[in-house]
């Protein structure tokens, strides 16, 4: 009797056990999405957090999530990634959200504003300062959500033909630089220009810029501007941060199952730790390479970047009066600002500044 009875009940967990297979079969379905990157395949260590994201959420789903990354132009172009995605010509998109600030000023905070924060403190800002929240309900009227997924570190001002020793050096330049940047810029007389990357030597060249910014040494060492432009100038005062997203059609997220969410996450916390450790590894030698190739090393002056943060506190000010949005979003990103740089003042500057010092003295 009880040997029967030890039968049926081995029966039923023998049974139990098939039947549950298919149910956490059904709990996880196959996906396969496409993603646009902004990014074109040159720009390696940019480009490279999709694919790492990517990766990383087939593997932790074991096959089930398979993303397809598209480079600029085969669905998107790279300004209008998020266009596809809210439209539903991509799933998601690798991309800056601040190339939509003409749609939504309040974006510019997403990804790193002229004169706020450095990469760490803005990663604070999204995790534990409401910086999430805000830009989610910023894209939540456009059918988006955004994830993290990638940093690059404060960029540099940009490469000059001729030496800027004071403010009346910017006046009539032509410089190719964006966003909310370029608006700052005209404060000071400046004529921002849009140049694509491919054109910006020969324009250098040609005298038709006297400036342009591009990213971080790792990527304009790809460009060869030293001999149109040798005047490498720091620091990048309009990008210390640029943030990279993953941003995704919220109608395809929210038909994901949790476990799937939280792999997407996960995968995007990756990426953004991978390509702020990338920049921070090979930037170094791409300086050092620059200036061996004729890169001169020069920091802006000290009555220059006090007139930018002058024009920088006019622009925000300006469009905070007319865009709710972007004042809400103001107000806390530069509280925040603030409050990490208590900290740093009292830690991370310091020992920097000293270990900076020693290293001079060889």
């Amino acid at each position: 009797m009880k040997r029967r009875q030890f039968l049926r009940t081995a029966g039923f967990a023998a049974a139990g056990s098939t039947i549950a297979a298919p149910a956490i079969a059904q709990g996880t379905p196959e996906i396969k999405w496409k993603l646009t990157s902004s990014f074109p395949p040159a720009l390696e260590t940019l480009s490279a957090g999709a694919r790492v994201f990517a990766d990383a959420a087939r593997e932790a789903s074991d096959g089930r999530i398979n993303i397809e990354v598209h480079p600029p132009g085969e669905i998107a172009g790279a300004v209008d990634a998020l266009d596809a995605v809210k439209e539903g010509r991509a799933d998601c998109a690798q991309t800056a959200l601040h190339y939509w600030w003409g749609t939504e000023p309040a974006l510019v905070f997403a990804t790193g504003a002229p004169f706020g924060m450095n990469a760490r403190e803005h990663a604070g800002f999204i995790h534990h300062g409401g910086g999430a929240e805000l830009i989610n309900e910023t894209l939540a009227g456009h059918n988006i959500v955004a994830l993290l997924a990638g940093n690059t570190g404060c960029e540099m001002g940009g490469w000059f033909r001729n030496e800027v020793k004071s403010v009346a050096d910017l006046k009539g330049l032509k410089f190719r630089i964006s966003g909310i940047a370029g608006k700052m810029l005209q404060k000071l007389g400046v004529e921002p220009t849009a140049v694509a990357r491919g054109d910006i030597a020969a324009s250098l060249q040609s005298g038709a810029l006297g400036a342009a910014a591009w990213v971080s040494p790792v990527d304009d060492e790809k460009l060869d501007l030293a001999k149109a432009a040798p005047n490498y100038y720091y620091p990048g005062w309009q990008q210390p941060s640029l943030a990279v997203h993953i941003a995704i059609n919220a109608a395809r997220w929210n038909e994901l199952p949790k476990c799937y969410q939280a792999i997407l996450r996960q995968s995007a916390e990756l990426a953004n730790a991978r390509m702020l450790s990338s920049y921070d590894t090979m930037n170094p030698p791409a300086v050092r390479r620059l200036v061996e190739n004729g890169a001169r090393l020069k920091s802006f002056p000290p009555d220059v970047m006090e007139a930018l943060w002058r024009a920088a506190d006019e622009v925000y000010a300006e469009t905070a009066k007319d865009n709710a949005n972007f004042l809400r979003a103001h107000s806390a990103y530069m509280a925040a600002r603030n409050e990490q740089y208590l900290w740093w003042q009292v830690a991370e500057y310091p020992y920097d500044n000293f270990v900076i010092r020693q290293r001079a003295k060889g």
